[in-house]
Order: C-alpha cells, then structure tokens, then sequence
C-alpha cells in the first residue's frame, strides 16, 4: 500500500491552541453511525493532552468516557496536567461543544527506562496474508461516511453484515488521508472496524461506543498500514465490549484497546 499523503491529524482537524484552551473542527465526512466519528474524538484527546504536557513523553495510556452525543461542528478541549512521579504524569482532557460536555479522558504518558524484569513484547500478530495481497472493503458511505476514509483490507475472519458465526474482523488498514500512526491515530484506528457483532448480523444496527480504553505496548514508528483485530467479548442487555489489537507490518504489537457499546437496535 503507497503512502497517500503526508498529512497530519492536527492539520485534518484544525486543532489549534487558543486563549483558554484548544479548538480542533469534525467535518461531516468523519461522521459515523451516529454522530461524529469515536476515535476521533478520542484522537484529538490524546493530541490536547500531548500538546499540553510540560515534557514530550510517551503515551502509555487512555481511558476515556463520553458524556454527551456530540454532532458535526467545532469542539473544544480543556486540559489539566497532573506529576505522578519522576516518570509518569497524567493529563486530564474534557471536550465540549457549545458549551456542553461531550467526553473526558485521562491521557497517562510515561518515560521509558530500563529496569531488573525481562521485557516482553506481548502476544505476535496472527499469520495473514500481507496487505498487498488483500483485496480492499469499503464501508457503504451512505450508511457510514467515515468508511471513505479507511483503506481497510480484511485479512481473516468474516466481513461485516455476512450472517457469520465468528464475532471477529482482521484487516490491514490505513488512514485517508494518510496520518503517521502515532498514539493519536492508533486511537482512530482502534475505532475504524465496525463493531466485533457485526459479523453475525444482515443488516446494520446502530452501536455506539460509551467507553474506550486504549493501552500502548511500544512506541509506534508510524508506519502504515497497522492490522487491526476485533474481538466480541460479550453482548447482552443492550451492551456489547469488544477487545481491539494492533499491530505493525513486523509483527509488533503497539496498542489493544477496549470499548463499552450501548445497542440501541
């Protein structure tokens, strides 16, 4: 897959710092199955907080939590930053729109350093085919505007909406148009699949994500495309948790993630 462009996600989303905060702007075609698109949201959290930081460490950590549905338009965020320690500070992150709330996070960023325990770099990616070899999937603009801006190429497990038994997909994918996948777009990203049911469903049905969590496990070159795998964990009561890992063309996993989904079909 060739590079698209060389954009970056402060540049898509107009982020820019003002006199008491940030501003950053959702266009409509960011738009998701209800509203403006989870990771990007959760994407531009995560580049307030690293933009608000005393220090540039890495980020370790996201946990985040909407507060509201927001809509098309401008947001803007507010950050707080909190030392824990020599190697750990937490930033908290509030997005609003016209005034209201719409989401918070806690963003945590730590350094790295060499200690007595024996690293590990988490559980290999699973054996696909490469992403050239994978043949592209679009998600239907007209249901979902935000497809237009993934190259998503399913690598294993079944597709979305095919009626299967697995409640799992696998894909190569990349951002359009192209952003470095750094922490931030890992978070797009980790919200690009439908969610993990999808697969056993015929029609489409409207899930939005209420919590995300996200946990880095190396730092990201920004290399594209990542392959991404979503898990159902469980579904039931008008709530479904789906399990997200990522990793790069080597095999490396950097980031899994977790989100809490209301049902509302």
């Amino acid at each position: 897959m060739k590079q698209l462009t060389g954009r970056t996600l402060v540049a898509e989303f107009a982020l820019t710092r003002t006199e008491t905060g940030w501003r950053a702007r959702v266009d409509p075609s960011w738009r998701g199955w209800t509203g403006p698109h989870g990771g990007v949201i959760a994407a531009l959290l995560v580049e307030v907080a690293r933009s608000a930081a005393t220090e540039p460490l890495p980020v370790r950590a996201l946990d985040l939590r909407f507060s509201g549905r927001p809509t098309d338009g401008e947001l803007t965020f507010h950050a707080t930053e909190h030392v824990v320690g020599r190697s750990t500070v937490a930033l908290g992150v509030r997005a609003e729109q016209d005034g209201s709330p719409i989401a918070a996070a806690s963003v945590t960023l730590g350094r790295m350093v060499r200690t007595g325990v024996e690293d590990y770099a988490g559980t290999p990616a699973p054996r696909v085919p490469p992403p050239e070899s994978c043949a592209p999937f679009a998600l239907p603009p007209e249901i979902v505007p935000v497809g237009a801006h993934f190259d998503i190429r399913p690598a294993a497990g079944p597709l979305p909406l095919s009626g299967a038994g697995e409640r799992m997909m696998c894909a190569w994918i990349a951002p359009v148009p192209e952003m470095p996948a750094d922490a931030a777009v890992l978070a797009i990203l980790a919200d690009a699949l439908p969610p993990a049911v999808f697969p056993t469903l015929r029609a489409p049905v409207a899930i939005p994500t209420v919590a995300l969590s996200m946990h880095l496990h190396a730092e990201p070159t920004g290399d594209l495309p990542v392959l991404v795998r979503a898990v159902n964990a469980s579904t039931g009561g008008g709530w479904s948790v789906d399990d997200t890992s990522i990793w790069d063309r080597g095999g490396r996993l950097l980031a899994s993630a977790r989100q809490t989904r209301r049902v509302l079909g």
